[in-house]
Order: C-alpha cells, then sequence, then structure tokens
C-alpha cells in the first residue's frame, strides 16, 4: 500500500498560524515551544505564506534584522507550494526535493489541514521500501514453494 499524505502521515496533527503582522521573534519562539520547524502565516483564515529555520537563519540572522522588529510578511517565503491530502509520501518527497524545501502545508481545497515534513516522509518512505523488500525477500527466497 503506498501511503498518502492523509491520513498515513498527517492526522490529528496540531496546526500552528501566525499573521504576517507578527514579528520574527513571535516565530521563533512558537517554533520553539511547540518543537516545529515551520509556521503557516494566514489572512482571514486563507495560508498566504510559510516562515521556516531556514528563513531564520538566511532572512533574519544572515541579514542582521531584529527578530522584535522585522514582521513576518518581510521574510516570509509568500505563496508557498502545498500539497493535497491524497499525494502520496513519495511524491511529497519528489517535489520537496524539486523545490529544496523541507515543509510544504497540506491544503484540502481552500482548507488548511495540515503540514508535512522532510523527516515525516522520510519515515513513511524507509517504512515503506523496508515493507516492499519484505515483499521481494518472501517471493524470492520462499522455501515453500512446489511444496505440496
Amino acid at each position: 500500500m503506498r501511503r498518502q499524505i492523509m491520513p498515513h502521515l498527517v492526522h490529528n496533527q496540531a496546526l500552528y498560524f501566525l499573521q504576517p503582522e507578527d514579528s520574527v521573534a513571535e516565530a521563533v519562539a512558537l517554533m520553539s515551544e511547540q518543537h516545529i520547524g515551520a509556521v503557516m502565516v494566514v489572512r482571514g483564515g486563507q495560508l498566504i505564506g510559510i516562515f521556516t529555520e531556514r528563513d531564520v537563519v538566511t532572512r533574519v540572522v544572515n541579514a542582521r534584522r531584529d527578530p522584535d522588529a522585522t514582521l513576518l510578511s518581510e521574510v516570509m517565503t509568500e505563496g508557498p507550494q502545498t500539497i493535497a491530502p491524497g499525494e502520496t509520501a513519495g511524491g511529497a518527497l519528489e517535489l520537496m526535493a524539486r523545490l529544496g524545501c523541507r515543509h510544504l502545508p497540506v491544503v484540502d481545497g481552500e482548507e488548511i489541514v495540515g503540514m508535512v515534513s522532510i523527516r515525516d516522509l522520510f519515515g513513511s518512505v524507509r517504512e515503506q521500501l523496508e515493507q516492499d523488500l519484505k515483499q521481494r525477500d518472501a517471493l524470492l527466497f520462499d522455501t515453500t514453494y512446489g511444496v505440496g
């Protein structure tokens, strides 16, 4: 069975949203407190951006910006790529590799339903590969074949 984003990877997930007017310091505090690598930025319930650990390093720290005075709208990635809940883990991993990103918001129509990370996908793809190898080994090395 090929694992889909929902329900195999994303289920009962706590979602964290911030507004574009929130500060980088607020985002970093939330990310640290919740042990997450990215937050979604919304306006009126609609996804308008994503702010990640990489943004903290490249757009804030490296640019010597003040996290308390810098708004998310100034440093977030606007209009982030999203993924549908029915997409497979492998498809999501390929998309992340092509885009060079580590997090994808999961959107069902207009509704934000989750966030998937490369760590989530790696674990899922690894489990799938292990299952595939076990099935292969069972087919190749099954000693009961032809015994009757």
